[in-house]
């Protein structure tokens, strides 16, 4: 079988851009992705410089390309300092393993690390939470991670909480967001309070995911680990399938569905009043709607016990 050249110099192709046709060498490949990772930075949800930054970081793909660029480009080029927090759920068969490779992709960065239980930030790890609903429990954990990441972001002083979403986590958001009928998120109202939350950055938003384990593959960042026994369960998984199904089909579809949501924020935004945040009673932190989600699904899973 003859080696496809890149399209920009001799070098073996390893990647296909789809959406034009062109194939990249390693190198060329890692150019693009880290020239598109510099350029989010410099949007106005990226990183200015001199911030104290707390990364998600699950010890996936996406958040492990994440931690090593920001380490590896950003902090030394603009002051930052990092902190990696990964959230340990408690998944039998699944987190040890995770955990442990966070452990050692943060130790050869040299960026601290901290890691923050759900025994001990919820009383309970999410498999005795999600105890005959587990259905639920993508739900569950996605809005119990969400608060405990935010908590520590605060708590270590941080100036910005740093995602690994990456383009197709922004696509698949947008269907979700009419799938769920949520007006506000569709029209880009944005809440008013909320002084004491972490603002979030996502550095990886304009970048693919074919284009984020491809860079993961070529710098020894996805090692071989389980897959989350609970990933199943998520509405988003459905979706996914769905912007997938169509990205294959009609490629370049998910930058189109992300650019026709911005610009129709851009239009929306100010036409609804502004939701308002307000505090918890129970856990102080700051929720929309009145009623804290976390403290629910917690209160549910005691009830359930």
């Amino acid at each position: 079988m003859t080696q496809l050249s890149c399209a920009f110099c001799a070098e073996p192709a390893v990647y296909l851009d789809r959406a034009t046709g062109g194939h990249l060498c390693a190198g060329h490949l890692s150019a693009r992705v880290e020239e598109t990772f510099c350029a989010t930075l410099d949007a106005p949800d990226g990183l200015t410089g001199g911030e104290r930054v707390a990364v998600a970081f699950s010890g996936g793909k996406d958040s492990s390309v994440l931690l090593h660029l920001l380490a590896t480009l950003a902090a030394p080029t603009r002051d930052l300092a990092l902190v990696a927090v990964t959230i340990d759920e408690g998944i039998a068969g699944y987190r040890d393993e995770t955990v442990a490779w966070a452990r050692t992709l943060a130790a050869r960065l040299g960026v601290e690390h901290r890691v923050v239980g759900f025994e001990a930030g919820c009383g309970s790890d999410l498999d005795g939470l999600v105890l005959w609903r587990e259905a639920r429990a993508c739900t569950i954990c996605g809005v119990l991670r969400r608060r405990l990441l935010q908590q520590a972001a605060r708590d270590l002083g941080a100036d910005r909480l740093a995602t690994g979403h990456c383009l197709d986590d922004e696509a698949e958001s947008v269907v979700m967001n009419w799938l769920r009928g949520d007006l506000y998120r569709v029209a880009g109202a944005r809440p008013t309070g909320g002084e004491s939350m972490v603002p979030r950055t996502k550095p990886l938003a304009r970048l693919s995911e074919k284009e984020v384990v491809s860079y993961a593959i070529l710098h020894d960042l996805a090692p071989e680990l389980p897959e989350c026994p609970y990933a199943h369960t998520a509405l988003r998984s459905g979706v996914r399938g769905l912007v997938h199904r169509a990205e294959l089909h009609s490629p370049g579809t998910m930058a189109r569905v992300v650019s026709g949501q911005a610009g129709l924020e851009a239009r929306l935004r100010g036409l609804l009043p502004p939701a308002g945040f307000t505090t918890c009673p129970d856990c102080g932190e700051p929720v929309l709607g009145g009623s804290c989600r976390a403290c629910a699904l917690l209160r549910s899973a005691v009830a359930n016990h």
